[in-house]
C-alpha cells in the first residue's frame, strides 16, 4: 500500500508529535522510507491540521479538504469546552473572518496569529484568540514539520495552502463507513470516542441496514462492514512497534481487547501524552523510545513482564530494522533491552 492510501485507509494518524506518525507508518507498511513521507508534505500531497478529536491529524489534502467541515462541530465542542468562559461576547464570525484576513498576508505562529488578532479585541488574550482562530477556521501547517523536526510551526489558511476549496458534505455517515473499514468490529462508543462526534448512535441506526452486527462478551453490539476481513483467533500477529498516540489506542473507547487492566496506567503520562507502545500477540506489552544524538542512535525498549526468548529476539530484530528505517547516517546505532517495568 501506498503512503497517501495507508494514510486515507486510516483517516489519519494524530500527529501534534510531529514524528510520530512515521513510526506509525513504518510499522505498517512494507519498505517505507522516511523521506517517502516528507516529500508528499513538501508536495502538498500530505498536511497536518485540526480534525477527528480536534487533536492535530496527518492526513491526505483530498482528506483535510473533505473531512474538515464533517468535524467543524467537534471543532466548535472542542473550543467551548476548553475556553467557554473567556469566549463570553466574542463574535466567531469576526474572529473568523479576520483569521483569514491576516492569514492571507503570510503564514504566522500562533502566538503571532493571537498577537494579530488582539489589536482587535485587546480586551481578549492572545492565547484564545489564537485558539478560537485555530478551530473555527481551517487552518493548516505551512510550511510543514518534516522528519527531524526543529522548523518553527506556522498555519495559514488549508483552502489558500492547497489552493481548493472545502468539501461541501457535512453527513457523518461516510467517515463512520471508513472508521469501520480500518478499525471494525467496534461499538457505538469506539466511533464516538475516535471522532469527537455527537449523534453517533443515530448515525449508526441509520446505517445498520448496510452493516455486519456482532456482540461482543459484554453484549454490546459490535458494527462492522458486511465483507471486511476478520481474522480467525489464533492467526499470528507479529512483534510491533507502535508510534505514540495511534490510532490502534486512540480509535477505541473499549481498550480491552489489545491492552490489560494492569497496564493501562503506563500507556500515557497524567497529562494525556500517548507513548510509543510495544505490541506482542497482538496485545500492549511495553513502551519504547528513539534516542538520537549526533553520531548514535539507540531504541530503548521497556516491556511490562519478563518476555519469552522468541519475543526477546523478534522485539530486538524490529528494533534494529527501525534504527536503520529512522537513523541510517547514524554509525552507532543500539538496541538497549530494559529490565521489565
Amino acid at each position: 500500500m501506498s503512503v497517501a492510501a495507508a494514510l486515507e485507509h486510516l483517516v489519519g494518524l494524530q500527529a501534534q508529535a510531529t514524528d510520530q506518525p512515521y513510526f506509525g507508518l513504518w510499522t505498517r507498511l512494507a519498505n517505507f522510507a522516511f523521506q517517502d513521507l516528507d516529500r508528499l508534505v513538501l508536495q502538498k500531497d500530505v498536511v497536518r491540521c485540526a480534525l477527528l478529536r480536534s487533536t492535530l491529524h496527518l492526513v491526505t489534502s483530498r482528506d483535510a479538504l473533505r473531512l474538515r467541515p464533517v468535524l467543524q462541530p467537534v471543532q466548535d465542542r472542542a473550543l467551548a469546552a476548553a475556553h467557554g468562559p473567556r469566549l463570553a461576547g466574542l463574535n466567531l464570525a469576526e474572529v473568523a473572518a479576520a483569521t483569514r484576513e491576516i492569514l492571507a498576508e503570510r503564514p504566522l505562529t500562533y502566538q503571532e496569529l493571537g498577537e494579530r488578532l488582539r489589536m482587535r479585541w485587546p480586551d481578549r488574550g492572545g492565547d484564545v484568540l489564537a485558539n478560537a482562530a485555530r478551530n473555527v477556521e481551517a487552518l493548516v501547517q505551512a510550511p510543514p514539520a518534516l522528519w527531524g523536526g526543529g522548523a518553527r510551526v506556522r498555519v495559514t489558511l488549508m483552502s489558500e495552502w492547497l489552493d481548493e476549496p472545502l468539501g461541501d458534505e457535512v453527513e457523518p455517515g461516510p467517515l463512520v463507513m471508513r472508521y469501520l473499514a480500518a478499525f471494525g468490529p467496534a461499538s457505538v462508543a469506539d466511533i464516538r470516542a475516535w471522532s469527537g462526534l455527537a449523534g453517533i448512535s443515530e448515525v449508526v441506526e441509520a446505517l445498520r441496514p448496510r452493516l455486519r452486527v456482532f456482540k461482543n462478551e459484554a453484549g454490546v453490539e459490535l458494527f462492522d462492514l458486511p465483507h471486511a476481513p476478520r481474522p480467525e483467533p489464533d492467526t499470528p500477529a507479529p512483534v510491533r512497534l507502535l508510534g505514540g498516540f495511534d490510532g490502534l489506542i486512540l480509535g477505541f473507547a473499549d481498550r480491552s481487547r489489545f491492552l490489560d487492566d494492569a497496564h493501562r496506567r503506563h500507556i500515557a503520562t497524567v497529562n494525556g501524552i500517548f507513548h510509543p507502545l510495544i505490541l506482542i500477540d497482538g496485545r500492549v506489552a511495553g513502551v519504547w523510545k528513539l534516542i538520537v544524538a549526533k553520531r548514535a542512535a539507540s531504541v530503548e525498549l521497556t516491556p511490562f513482564a519478563p518476555l519469552q526468548a522468541n519475543h526477546r529476539s523478534d522485539l530486538v530484530r524490529e528494533a534494529e530494522a527501525l534504527l536503520a528505517a529512522a537513523a541510517p547516517d547514524r554509525p552507532d546505532r543500539d538496541v538497549r533491552l530494559k529490565p521489565a517495568q
